[in-house]
């Protein structure tokens, strides 16, 4: 039995499954609040999607890993540990991404003036996925 796509396979799996809870649970915030508000439904639907990204990283990990298996650089098991570890922090950075993007939908429909204020806290939360995507690159 061939596991020689496992580690691509599970890297690129967690990060969508994380993409996919984060922007479901942002996506749902974005609905509510836009059922009491008039306009600035757009900045709501963007903010819900910023999750997105974590899928990206997990995409561009799979290639890149299966890249590295196929020249033989990396080990099959090695491959797997970097794919769990690498895509459990992706995978929750996207979680709490989304969480903390229904509260700032949440807030910012109350008091648009922290529109701004709020987006820096998802910045912060993306950068944990591009430590764990960048220190996986460094790893294959």
């Amino acid at each position: 039995m061939d596991f020689l796509m496992f580690g691509p396979g599970i890297v690129l799996g967690l990060g969508c499954i994380g993409s996919a809870i984060g922007c479901g649970i942002a996506g749902m915030a974005s609905h509510g609040v836009m059922t009491h508000v008039d306009e600035g439904h757009g900045k709501y639907i963007g903010i819900s999607a910023m999750p997105s990204s974590q899928s990206i990283y997990g995409f561009v990990l799979m290639i890149l890993m299966r890249n590295a298996l196929k020249a033989n650089t990396v080990s099959q098991m090695s491959a797997v540990g970097i794919a769990i570890f690498a895509g459990l922090a992706i995978m929750l950075s996207a979680i709490y991404q989304g969480k903390a993007a229904a509260t700032a939908i949440q807030a910012s429909a109350k008091q648009p003036a922290i529109f701004g204020k709020c987006l820096a806290s998802l910045g912060i939360i993306e950068s944990f996925a591009l430590f764990a995507f960048v220190f996986a690159l460094l790893l294959l």
